[in-house]
């Protein structure tokens, strides 16, 4: 069996699917790996040391998964490069299927199966295959850096003999794993740290890690899975009402709330911005899904008030080695359970095979994907911003 690994082409996409030590291992195992030249280079990983454990190293795109069986990726191939795959070939990587819809239809065309690690269920059993939470941790450990960095103050209390410096306050919104590694990160960098979620068992785990949790007047928000659910438009106005002062007596305030296929939710208004301080900053990790402040824009820092508002893109692509070195591990795991003695045989009566398959066999097979492709064809956005 063939496993093609291609170079990444989203902009500034620097990691790769598969590092060096897990071809190798997945090579020992009979599966025959070819990765594209150079996939590796901007995460580090040399096409000499994909060679020496025992990868083949392929020249462009089309001879790196012509003939292949299985392609593994990090972001969803694009419909052009779904037309590179021979007609069944399965493909392995992120999809948030509901925002590539364009490149589903591709993948039915070709009769390919599509497996979107984003759609791994949350089981014990699957948490070695979670890349969202494997990537979540460096976007949490990123997302703190960056405050950091862009605050005019230190992070730790230091006492000179030109006076004493209090630490800085850190606000963190959400306390997922990418929330609990920003609160973990800012503590360590010795801030004065306080976090919130709609979820009241994200309590325990914020105060274990020195942080206080701020309790608001609001029913708690547990979703299946140990995510929160899609709240209303009148509980996210209420809360924004009773964190306002929580966000401007902070020096920093990161968010996190994405939420996978639909638009990320609003918890930092233009107002809130204008009580914090001059100087403060706002770390938004969802700019890439519309962003956690209404101010931000994706990719960008801009100035408000005297307030840096950061619109983080990708966090994980920014530290790629250890990004790559993470999923790439998530990936091998998903792989055990489809690649059996060196042939793909996925077992679809296992949950975390059937819950991840978005294609199969050219059939759209994820219900939330298989309804929005039945509402119709996109509209031309292109022809209707030209008009």
């Amino acid at each position: 069996m063939k496993l093609a690994v291609p170079t990444e082409t989203r902009a500034g996409e620097r990691r790769v699917a598969l590092i060096p030590d897990v071809a190798g291992r997945l090579a020992g195992t009979g599966v025959e790996v070819v990765v594209q030249e150079g996939a590796g280079v901007e995460a580090h990983f040399p096409d000499a040391v994909y060679v020496e454990k025992g990868a083949t190293v392929a020249a462009g795109a089309p001879g790196t998964v012509s003939g292949a069986t299985l392609v593994t990726k990090v972001q969803a191939p694009t419909p052009q490069e779904v037309e590179q795959l021979a007609e069944g070939t399965t493909v392995v990587s992120f999809f948030q299927p509901a925002s590539q819809l364009d490149t589903v239809r591709a993948l039915v065309a070709r009769k390919a199966t599509a497996f979107s690690l984003d759609l791994v269920p949350r089981i014990s059993r699957a948490q070695s295959m979670d890349a969202l939470s494997s990537q979540a941790t460096v976007s949490g450990y990123l997302s703190t850096l960056a405050g950091a960095v862009r605050l005019p103050k230190f992070f730790p209390m230091f006492m000179t003999a030109a006076g004493t410096i209090p630490p800085a306050k850190v606000l963190v919104l959400g306390a997922g794993v990418a929330g609990l590694q920003a609160i973990a990160t800012a503590r360590r960098l010795g801030a004065q740290v306080r976090a919130y979620d709609v979820r009241a068992a994200a309590k325990e785990e914020v105060q274990s890690l020195g942080a206080t949790f701020v309790e608001l007047e609001l029913e708690s928000q547990e979703g299946s899975g140990g995510y929160a659910r899609v709240q209303s438009e009148e509980f996210l106005a209420r809360q924004r009402e009773l964190i306002s002062n929580e966000v401007a007596a902070s020096d920093v305030v990161i968010t996190t709330a994405a939420v996978p296929g639909r638009p990320a939710p609003v918890l930092v208004t233009t107002p809130m911005v204008e009580r914090m301080v001059e100087g403060s900053v706002i770390v938004d990790m969802a700019a890439d899904g519309g962003g956690n402040c209404e101010l931000s824009e994706p990719g960008q820092d801009l100035v408000h008030h005297g307030v840096v508002v950061c619109g983080l893109t990708n966090p994980p692509s920014a530290m790629p080695t250890h990004a790559s070195f993470l999923y790439s591990r998530n990936v091998a795991n998903f792989l055990a359970l489809i690649v059996v003695d060196g042939a793909l045989r996925p077992d679809f009566d296992d949950e975390i095979v059937a819950g991840s398959c978005v294609v199969r066999a050219g059939e759209v097979v994820h219900a939330p994907t298989a309804e929005l492709l039945s509402e119709g064809p996109p509209r031309d956005t292109a022809k209707e911003s030209a008009s």
